[in-house]
Formats: structure tokens, C-alpha cells, sequence
């Protein structure tokens, strides 16, 4: 009789949270409409922290969506002594602005309705003000309103200043009202950092991918702490045994180059990959593939047990056993200096590693300032034409963008300069409509800026050679961009390697309380004839696929097959 009592009880609380939580949600989604729409929070004239601190505690389980709205305008200016806003702008971009979650809310009175569209009707237009920092600890749990504030900027940033969020989940409106019941009965720092983890991996953006380093747990919430003594490659149902480091540990494990884990201490590699998916923000599988096959980031455990045991496929007589391995801790100075030797020399052999061929002139993305050494400011341009003129003369040119740009001005200022026709127009840009918060409009082609720069007396030196562009997971953001500019650039073009990482376009950094840093893709980018680029990736003409051999081999199947293309 008395367990009956209790779980009763314990049904009570949770119901209690369930009814609140809903109440919470929308209290947050209304304070994000006026922080964004409302002239004395958007201009900061009200500050729009502040009103959401003074009131989110008067929230409760008796609250209704009518008593929060006059709660929360009731301490504003009347928006209607601001003119009207009338002239919309053509070709926005305007899926994401959906405001059924007042317009068809059956809870909601014709005058709460009419109070949010009034507001929006005579909406502030202008820029998003800086969010403010607070000074709180970083490793004890924050008071119940810090969270909830956080957790209302991550929706306002996904609401009115990520482009993309068309492509979310469809259901993360449920997703994130459930995540807000388990922020208020979540028990410590660590509990809520899994709760921040998990709504920032379902904007799916790898722009925001690095938000994990700003957790202040992010070793136990992604098992970090240990190391294996192996290096490895992820793939989707095994991880790839392609260097030993120590080797004396891997061999008493009978582990060998070539053999194939496909489960950790009961976990298959799949399950594994699905959970740290849901902790992680990227754009795509091979993005995060790419991600947890990062030694140094050490990604793709799933506990924080040191002794692991592996299912393994032996590449030797492909018989699958089970084996028991000791990994490696940190804490070991003497263990952790031969791996900080083994990624010293792995990082060295990668900066290496290039195309060199007579036929070939090769321009790796992440290292063409080194053609700029020891160069006089005034000598740039006919340096730079000498060196496009000798490419020229070479049966194929080929641009590595396995990497991010170390010089911006290489492609979008002198590729272009050198060899591209006047008007170089190779995709679309929307930036955040300042007259309607949520919307996009694209940046006038007549600018100059994005799309090429103004170059007096421009000359044109068409290529009639080969062209080929290698792309891979690396392939992010800017060197995205660079790519699709190339690819106008060269209509022969060949583009090969994998789907890229699927954030293109500038960044935008919202500061949230208590330390934390959300960065995340802030413009829409698309290809001229408007192909999604987000999530999806530069075209590609060739995808190429890599097997274990492959990469056992160290082969770079790019080079093979351009070698063999211009044979």
C-alpha cells in the first residue's frame, strides 16, 4: 500500500510538470515573438531578459496562453504609435515564419490573437541587439529561471535567425516543449548540458557542431576520457583499425591493422553513431562520420569504462570474436607522449600531402598563402598572373578544397581576376530580412561583395584545359562557397570526393547565459537555379567511396583518378 502511494504521488509530480512545461513553452515562444517583433524589446528600450526573469516564475500549471500574453505585453508600450509596416520585399524567403502556434490556437481568445498580430503588424524594424552575459558558475546547476532563459534564446535564434530551420524535424515544436519538462526537474549542470546538447543537434547545422566544447561536462556527456590505442576510421556499422600506437596492448588484444569493431561493450557501431547523433549538431551522416573518425576528438565511445570490450571481424581469416582491451588514460604522461608524437607526425604527413605532376598544376585551399611568401605588396597581381599563366600552360588544373580557405582572396579575388568572366554569378544569397525578423531576402546581384569583387580593366584568360575539384566532409562553409564559385568559374569542371559539410554561408554568434556560445549558419545559400545547398552539399559529379583497403593502402582515390583522366 505504501509503494502505491508513492508512485501516486510521484504520477502527481509529473503530471504537475507535464502541465507546466506546457505553459513554460509557450510563455518562452511568446517572449521570443515580442524580444523580436515588439518596439521597446527589439530597439532595447525594454530590456528583454529581464522582463522574461521578472516574470517566468509567476508561471504555473494554472496559467492559459491568454494570461501569459497580458502578462508579458501588459508591461510594454501600446505598438500601434509605430507606423505600419507595408512594403514586403520580392523573391523573400519566408517558409519559416509560421504563426499557427497563436493563429490556430484553440486555448487563445480573439483578443490574445489580436495582441500578437497588432504587435506584428507594427513590428520595430532594425538590427538584433547583442545578447547580455551573465557571471554565472560553470560547474554547479543554474537556478530554474537561467535555464529556461537559455533554452529560450536556443528557440528565438532557431525561430528568427536560422535560415535552414525549414529543414528541421517537423515535430521539434514537441520535441523542445518536452526537452523544457526535462530542464525543470533536471537534477544537475551535467543532466542540463545533455537537454542543450540535444536541441542544438536538432538544428542539424555542422556550423554549430562545436557548441559540444562548450559544454562544461563534455568529457563524461561523450565519453572522452579515455583513449584507445589504436587509430581508427568510422563507417557506418564498424570502426576500421588502420594504425596501432601501441602496439604491445593491440597485439596481447589480438588486434591487428585491418580488423573491424562492430561493437563496444554490447553496442553496435550503429546504435553507437544514432546516439552521438543525438548530441551533436551536424548537417549530415558523413559530416559526423567524418567527426567521431577524429582521433584527437575522440568521439565514438560509448561509456567512460576503460577496459572495453570489442566484437571483432578479423581481416586476417574474417572470424568474428570477441576481445577485451585496456585503453589508454590520460593522466599516463609517458603513455600520452607517444600519442601526442603519433598525431604530430599524422598532422605533418596530411600538410604534405599534395599532387605533383608535370601536366598538373595543383592548388591545395588550406595552403595557397605559401604562394605569397616573401611576395612585395605592390607585386601580388603579376605575381599571381605569372602563376596563373604557367597553370594555364598544364593539360589539368586542380583545386583541393579538402580543407578550409587560409587566404579568401584566392579564389573570390584573383581565381576570379584571372580567369572569369565579368559577371560571376554563382549562386544565391539571403540575408536576415530586417523588416520582418524570420524572413530572408536574397542580396542584390548588382552588389559587389559576394559574388565578385570590382576590378577595374578586368582581362579575361579563359581555360580550355581540364578542371577538376576535390571535395570531401572538410569541405565547409567558405570552402563550400569557393567551390560553387569554381564551379561557375570552369563550366568543365569535374567535381569529385564526398558529400560535403552542408553549411554554407556566414555565421552568426548568439552569447547565451552562464558562458555558453551558440554559432550556427545565419544566410541562406543555394545554387543560381536555387538547389539546396544545406544539409545536402556541393554537387558532385563523381561521388567516390573509399573500402577499408583503401584506406589501409593510404591511396587517395581523387589523385588516381585524375591521373588516369588526363593519361
Amino acid at each position: 500500500m505504501k509503494k502505491i502511494i508513492i508512485l501516486f504521488f510521484l504520477f502527481l509530480i509529473q503530471q504537475v510538470i507535464y502541465a507546466q512545461k506546457e505553459q513554460y513553452a509557450f510563455f518562452m515562444k511568446t517572449w521570443n515573438f515580442l524580444k523580436y517583433y515588439h518596439p521597446d524589446l527589439a530597439s532595447g528600450k525594454v530590456d528583454a531578459d529581464s522582463l522574461f526573469l521578472a516574470n517566468i516564475e509567476k508561471v504555473d500549471e494554472k496559467s492559459d496562453a491568454n494570461s501569459i500574453i497580458k502578462q508579458l505585453s501588459g508591461k510594454l508600450s501600446n505598438p500601434i504609435s509605430h507606423s505600419l509596416v507595408i512594403d514586403e520585399a520580392k523573391e523573400a524567403l519566408t517558409v519559416n515564419q509560421n504563426f499557427d502556434w497563436y493563429k490556430k490556437n484553440k486555448m487563445l481568445t480573439a483578443e490574445g490573437k489580436t495582441i500578437l498580430s497588432t504587435i506584428f503588424e507594427h513590428r520595430y524594424i532594425g538590427k538584433v541587439l547583442k545578447e547580455k552575459q551573465y557571471e554565472l558558475s560553470k560547474k554547479e546547476q543554474l537556478p530554474l529561471p537561467f535555464r529556461l532563459l537559455i533554452l529560450a534564446k536556443i528557440q528565438g535564434s532557431i525561430d528568427y535567425l536560422f535560415p535552414h530551420k525549414y529543414l528541421m524535424d517537423k515535430n521539434f515544436e514537441v520535441f523542445f516543449t518536452d526537452l523544457v519538462g526535462q530542464a525543470i526537474s533536471s537534477p544537475s549542470r551535467k543532466d542540463f548540458e545533455i537537454i542543450l546538447a540535444k536541441a542544438i543537434s536538432k538544428m542539424e547545422d555542422s556550423h554549430a557542431f562545436k557548441f559540444y566544447d562548450q559544454l562544461n561536462y563534455k568529457n563524461e556527456i561523450l565519453h572522452r576520457f579515455y583513449y584507445a590505442p589504436f587509430d581508427y576510421q568510422v563507417f557506418n556499422d564498424h570502426l576500421l583499425i588502420t594504425h596501432l600506437i601501441f602496439p604491445e596492448i593491440c597485439s596481447n588484444a589480438q588486434i591487428v591493422v585491418g580488423d573491424r569493431i562492430t561493437e563496444i561493450n554490447g553496442k553496435s557501431i550503429k546504435q553507437i553513431i544514432n546516439e552521438k547523433r543525438e548530441l551533436l549538431s551536424v548537417s549530415n551522416l558523413e559530416n559526423l562520420l567524418y567527426h567521431l573518425s577524429d582521433y584527437q576528438r575522440n568521439m565514438i565511445w560509448p561509456d567512460d569504462v576503460q577496459q572495453k570490450d570489442f566484437k571483432i571481424l578479423h581481416t586476417q581469416n574474417n572470424k568474428a570474436e570477441h576481445t577485451k582491451i585496456t585503453f589508454i588514460n590520460p593522466t599516463d604522461q609517458q603513455q600520452t607522449s607517444v600519442i601526442s608524437a603519433y598525431l604530430t607526425e599524422k598532422i605533418s604527413l596530411k600538410q604534405q600531402h599534395k599532387l605533383v605532376h608535370n601536366d598538373i598544376a595543383y592548388f591545395k585551399i588550406n595552403d595557397v598563402f605559401s604562394l605569397t611568401d616573401n611576395i612585395a605588396d605592390d607585386k601580388f597581381d603579376s605575381h599571381m598572373d605569372t602563376i596563373f599563366k604557367e597553370a594555364s600552360s598544364k593539360k589539368a588544373i586542380v583545386f583541393d578544397m579538402r580543407g578550409y580557405p587560409n587566404w579568401g582572396g584566392f579564389v573570390f579575388h584573383y581565381i576570379y581576376k584571372y580567369f572569369s568572366p565579368r559577371e560571376n554569378y554563382f549562386g544565391k544569397y539571403y540575408e536576415p530580412n530586417l523588416k520582418n525578423m524570420g524572413t530572408y531576402i536574397p542580396i542584390s546581384y548588382k552588389v559587389y561583395g559576394h559574388y565578385y569583387p570590382k576590378i577595374e580593366n578586368k582581362t579575361v584568360n579563359p581555360y580550355k584545359g581540364k578542371v577538376f575539384i576535390i571535395v570531401n566532409p572538410e569541405t565547409l562553409s567558405m570552402s563550400e562557397w569557393n567551390t560553387m564559385n569554381l564551379q561557375n568559374i570552369f563550366p568543365q569542371a569535374i567535381t569529385i570526393g564526398q558529400q560535403t559539410a552542408g553549411a554554407d554561408g556566414d555565421t552568426v554568434e548568439i552569447q547565451l547565459p552562464a558562458g555558453y556560445s551558440l554559432v550556427f549558419t545565419g544566410n541562406g545559400i543555394f545554387y543560381y537555379d536555387n538547389t539546396q545547398t544545406q544539409k545536402v552539399g556541393i554537387r558532385i559529379n563523381e561521388l567516390i567511396k573509399y573500402t577499408d583497403d583503401d584506406i589501409i593502402q593510404n591511396r587517395d582515390l581523387e589523385f588516381e583518378h585524375i591521373l588516369k583522366a588526363i593519361k
